[in-house]
């Protein structure tokens, strides 16, 4: 079984270890590239946004998808400007690679006693959340996986992790810019887990409320306008 990356994505902590060309040559630690991969979905009976998750998910069609990558600093480097459907709802979907070139996003949810550690947050842009409108018109970014890596079930919300997560921005935040950054945070205590709320996913004293350090950090712009999406 792969080790869990432990390193950020900010930080490759290990490079080569000597010039002697006889030596071996230790590879970098951590996490070389990230994706995130937006997909667009839709029918299913009753989808829509509810409070602070989605009704309907299960039953829904996919549809184009848009992918952002990043680099070893979490730094987009292709499509980090992504123009959003304010009232679409998206599966978002986490890549992640080693400088191995090795798949390494399954190594957070491998099993409950691994993925009781990571938590998924996207902060930042003065995103109104949908459990504060009264006409379900905000955001909401609902951590979504059913099977740990190992094939048994997540039970519930406070096991869910974010490797796969459903969004959306909402009418209520279209018409402009948000910076956001995607954060996989490794809690200090595994038991902090289930105490993270499905609102809790834009806070911006998470790191205080929530002790651990961050894992990834993926930074990017999110735009939302009617306007945008039918061109």
């Amino acid at each position: 079984m792969r080790k869990v990356i432990i390193a950020s994505l900010a930080f490759a902590v290990l490079g080569f270890s000597c010039t002697d060309e006889d030596s071996p040559v230790i590879p970098e630690e951590g996490i070389e590239k990230a994706s995130l991969i937006f997909t667009e979905i839709s029918g299913g009976e009753g989808l829509g946004a509810h409070g602070d998750h989605f009704h309907g998910i299960d039953d829904a069609v996919e549809g184009e998808s848009q992918v952002i990558e990043f680099d070893a600093l979490g730094n987009a480097s292709s499509g980090g400007h992504l123009h959003l459907d304010p009232d679409g709802i998206y599966k978002v979907a986490l890549e992640a690679w080693d400088y191995a070139g090795n798949r390494v996003e399954g190594d957070f949810v491998q099993n409950k006693e691994t993925a009781d550690q990571y938590k998924a947050f996207l902060v930042g842009g003065n995103i109104l959340l949908n459990a504060d409108t009264e006409d379900e018109s905000g955001a909401i970014f609902q951590a979504r996986e059913k099977e740990y890596g190992e094939g048994t079930l997540v039970d519930g919300k406070y096991e869910t992790t974010g490797v796969l997560t459903y969004f959306t921005l909402g009418h209520s935040n279209s018409a402009q810019t948000h910076a956001v950054t995607f954060i996989m945070r490794k809690f200090t205590d595994p038991a902090t887990k289930s105490t993270v709320e499905r609102s809790d996913w834009n806070r911006s004293d998470y790191a205080e409320a929530f002790a651990g350090s961050d894992i990834l950090k993926l930074n990017f712009e999110i735009h939302a306008s009617e306007e945008d999406h039918e061109h």
